[in-house]
C-alpha cells in the first residue's frame, strides 16, 4: 500500500503504525480489492479498505468487458463515496461508519470501521429463518428510514440490473415476450408512488451477521438509489433461497417484511396504500431481476422455475 495512503488512515485513525492484514476480497472484475488493516496506538484495532483501482483491462466473468460497462462501474465507485460522506443510518438497519475517502487519479479509497470489531463478524453462505428475517428487518428499517427521501448524488434508480443501464443484456435476450414487456415492467416500478432509497445489491453475501445472528449489518453500497423497496426484497430472497424454498416461504417472509415496515414508517404515511402498491409490485421486480439474468448470463441457476411462473402472471396482467 502506497505510503500516501497510510498517513490517510493514521492520520484519520489517530494511530502510530499499521500492518496490512488479509485480503478480504477481490472487487468485481478486477477494480481492487478491500483489506483489513491492523492499526497501533489507537483505540480502533482495525479498519476495512476498499481501495478501488480502475484496470486498463477488466476481467468480466460473464465477458461483458465494454466502455459502458467501465462507467457504470466507475459511477458506482463515485456514488458509494457520496454515500457514505453523505448518508447515515441507525442502529436498527446498521451499516459501517465511514472514516474517510479519498481520490488518487485513477484509484480511491473508502476507510471503514471493521464490522468485525464491532459485533457483525460471521458471514454466511446457508441460512436459516431467522436469519433471513433478520435480513428482511433490517430492509424493512432502511426503506422506512428513507421513505420519500429524493436519492440526491446517488444512483436516480438503484440497483445495478435496471433497465436504463443495462441494453446489451437486453438485446441478447432470447425471451422475445418479455424483451417486449420489459420498458412497461421497468417503468412500472419506477412510477411508484411510494418510492425509497434501496440498498441496490441486498445479497446474502452483503450482510454480516452478530454471534446471535439476530442482527445484521449491511455493506457495499455501490448501487444505493431511488425506487421501489420491492427491488431490494426480491433479490435479498433470490440470493438466499431455491425455487422450491420460495415456494413455500415468500408468503410468510413477505408478511414479516411489512409488519416490520408498519412499525417503522412514519405516522403520516397511508400504510394500507404502501403495502398494497408494494405487494402489486413484488411480481413485477421479480420479473425485471429475471429479464436481466435471462440477457446476461442464460444459464444462471437463480433461472428457475419460481422466476418463470411470476413473469408470466407479469406477462398476462400486462395484457389485461
Amino acid at each position: 500500500m502506497k505510503q500516501e495512503y497510510q498517513d490517510l488512515i493514521l492520520q484519520t485513525c489517530g494511530a502510530s503504525s499499521l500492518r496490512v492484514g488479509a485480503k478480504i476480497q477481490t472487487l468485481w472484475s478486477g477494480y481492487g480489492e478491500i483489506v483489513r488493516l491492523h492499526l497501533e496506538g489507537c483505540g480502533r484495532p482495525s479498519v476495512v479498505v476498499k481501495h478501488v483501482k480502475f484496470p486498463e483491462e477488466a476481467e468480466h466473468p460473464g465477458g461483458w468487458n465494454t466502455d459502458r460497462s467501465h462507467v457504470r462501474k466507475v459511477r458506482s465507485y463515485q456514488v458509494e463515496t457520496h454515500w457514505y460522506q453523505n448518508y447515515s443510518t441507525n442502529q436498527s438497519c446498521r451499516i459501517p461508519a465511514c472514516l474517510a475517502t479519498r481520490s488518487y487519479g485513477d484509484e480511491m479509497l473508502i476507510v471503514l470501521e471493521d464490522l468485525d470489531v464491532a459485533g457483525y463478524d460471521l458471514r454466511r453462505t446457508c441460512i436459516k429463518d431467522k436469519e433471513i428475517r433478520a435480513c428482511l428487518s433490517w430492509l424493512a428499517h432502511f426503506h422506512a428510514l428513507f421513505l420519500g427521501v429524493a436519492p440526491e448524488g446517488l444512483w436516480p434508480v438503484g440497483t445495478y440490473w435496471h433497465l436504463e443501464t443495462r441494453p446489451d443484456e437486453l438485446e441478447a435476450m432470447d425471451d422475445a415476450e418479455l424483451k417486449a414487456a420489459a420498458g412497461d415492467i421497468d417503468r412500472l416500478l419506477n412510477e411508484c408512488h411510494f418510492k425509497t432509497i434501496v440498498h441496490g445489491d441486498a445479497k446474502l453475501a452483503n450482510f454480516c451477521f452478530s454471534k446471535s445472528r439476530l442482527e445484521v449489518a449491511a455493506v457495499d453500497f455501490q448501487y444505493v438509489g431511488g425506487g421501489c423497496g420491492m427491488k431490494d426484497v426480491v433479490y435479498f430472497l433470490g440470493s438466499c433461497m431455491d425455487e422450491r424454498e420460495c415456494e413455500k416461504r415468500v408468503p410468510g417472509l413477505l408478511d414479516h417484511y411489512f409488519t416490520e415496515l408498519k412499525v417503522f414508517v412514519k405516522k403520516d404515511v397511508n400504510f394500507n396504500a404502501l403495502e398494497k402498491e408494494w405487494r402489486e409490485m413484488f411480481a413485477f421486480a421479480w420479473t425485471d431481476f429475471h429479464r436481466f439474468l435471462l440477457g446476461w448470463m442464460p444459464g444462471h441457476w437463480k433461472i428457475n422455475r419460481y422466476s418463470e411462473k411470476l413473469t408470466k402472471e407479469v406477462l398476462h396482467k400486462l395484457k389485461q
